[in-house]
């Protein structure tokens, strides 16, 4: 056969593939026959192919693995095994984050006289990397209702805590895997963070039931991108796939062993091009393989999705409290706080205090440095308070003027705190501080208690301005 001849036919880029069956059956090496001038052009975009500086393409070597020209990659072989060996046309949309598209992909199964070759037809359609290439996926009637019930499952009117566990536990039985989570990365913070898990009953993986917090359990979960190689999922269904996983991260690979873990699926979670974490699915049913990946695949969309409207929401909520120059609760927040406990009707029991602190010399560093300047005075004395009264709550009150509430606290801890400020401020140029403080045992007090506060702010701010009287504002 003249496959040189077969595939310039056709007007897409195209490619005869052809594997080798293992000792057991399963796949063995894939092999690229020949291809379309186009295709073998298309080479030259592949991770590793030419030099992309240079004019020169690599050569193309007819029947040579196709590992020459892109990275090893597990969920390749298996469609090559399962169209070639099968005898299963098959249709998906590539989105491997080590190309800057999207591949359209088909299959078709060729005949073949040779029991140990089988052979497949491959022609890819290069497309702008977007999620509605998702649309164009051929999955099964069970894999779209699944995925429909998911996002019937997202729009509920629940927590959202409690609506991603329904979710992960809903994945879990369709996987009948022992394990399944999604887990949350933080990049910024080199953090980790279950967002919602769900075990079989006996399941006995022990390294899912450890906190994943720590540089240790973040270095091996950074290392995950690595072993995945650019491609849109990782699946691990036998030896011959732990295997790799042994010679491109031993380290994962002791892990995986040492918990008992024999098959994983792990999806990268994506949204608009910002990585949020993994789904994943442990000791899976590996017979029922493709349709637990068509699901996911579709799932872990809409699934990133909800997580990054979720960060967004809490976002807004954030700056919705939280005064931006400062990073200290906003005038808003503390009106709405001292509303409730002014309003609660048993007065909830407690030791409160309130600090007011306000700085002595904004206007004159304003007046003679500028206001950027003067910006940089009310970060610097935001920070002092909020590094002195940890775990309380520090409010920005109006321009100058800072309002501390405190919890389980008495006059003289207050007073041993202002005086802390005092002396903190003396390590930054022009930060000053005059302060007051006033206790109580009923939240409903607490307005006549921030009058009180503020009056003896007042009095301590006469004196500073008697012992400064340049910096007196006028």
């Amino acid at each position: 056969m003249d496959w040189k001849s077969f595939v310039d036919r056709f007007d897409s880029m195209t490619c005869i593939l052809f594997v080798e069956k293992g000792p057991n059956g399963g796949c063995g090496a894939v092999r690229i026959v020949t291809g379309s001038d186009k295709y073998l052009d298309s080479l030259a975009l592949a991770v590793g192919g030419v030099d992309m500086d240079s004019d020169k393409k690599a050569e193309f070597v007819p029947n040579s693995e196709y590992t020459r020209y892109i990275p090893k990659d597990l969920n390749f072989e298996d469609v090559c095994y399962r169209s070639a060996v099968l005898g299963q046309p098959i249709h998906n949309c590539v989105r491997a984050s080590r190309y800057p598209f999207d591949i359209m992909a088909f299959f078709q199964p060729l005949q073949s006289d040779d029991e140990r070759l089988r052979y497949c037809a491959y022609t890819q359609v290069l497309l702008p990397k977007s999620d509605d290439n998702l649309l164009e996926l051929n999955i099964s009637q069970e894999t779209a209702m699944e995925v429909i019930n998911t996002c019937i499952r997202l729009r509920e009117d629940k927590p959202f805590p409690e609506i991603m566990q329904a979710v992960i536990e809903d994945i879990r039985v369709i996987c009948a895997a022992d394990y399944c989570s999604i887990l949350l990365v933080d990049e910024s913070q080199r953090k980790c963070s279950d967002l919602a898990q769900a075990w079989a009953p006996g399941s006995d993986l022990a390294w899912v039931e450890k906190t994943p917090d720590g540089d240790d359990f973040y270095d091996l979960v950074e290392s995950w991108r690595d072993t995945m190689a650019g491609s849109f999922c990782l699946v691990i269904r036998d030896a011959n796939d732990m295997k790799y996983i042994r010679e491109r991260n031993p380290k994962w690979y002791r892990s995986l062993l040492s918990a008992n873990v024999e098959h994983l699926v792990l999806y990268p979670l994506i949204h608009r091009e910002q990585f949020l974490g993994y789904i994943m699915a442990v000791n899976f049913d590996t017979e029922n393989t493709q349709h637990i990946k068509d699901t996911l695949e579709l799932t872990t969309y809409f699934i990133a999705a909800e997580i990054a409207n979720n960060r967004y929401i809490d976002q807004l909520k954030t700056l919705n409290r939280t005064d931006i120059l400062t990073g200290t609760l906003n005038r808003n927040t503390m009106n709405t706080r001292v509303s409730a406990l002014s309003e609660s009707e048993d007065g909830a029991p407690c030791r409160m205090g309130d600090v007011f602190a306000d700085m002595n010399n904004l206007k004159y560093v304003n007046d003679r440095q500028g206001h950027m300047a003067g910006d940089l005075l009310l970060k610097n004395a935001a920070m002092i308070l909020q590094s002195t009264f940890v775990g309380d709550e520090v409010y920005r009150a109006c321009g100058d003027e800072f309002l501390i509430l405190l919890g389980d606290t008495d006059e003289a801890d207050m007073l041993e705190k202002i005086a802390d400020i005092k002396r903190k401020s003396e390590l930054f140029e022009n930060v000053s501080f005059s302060a007051g403080c006033c206790p109580l045992t009923d939240a409903r007090d607490i307005r006549k208690a921030l009058s009180e506060a503020d009056a003896r702010m007042y009095a301590d701010k006469e004196i500073f301005y008697r012992l400064n009287p340049a910096m007196k504002r006028k």
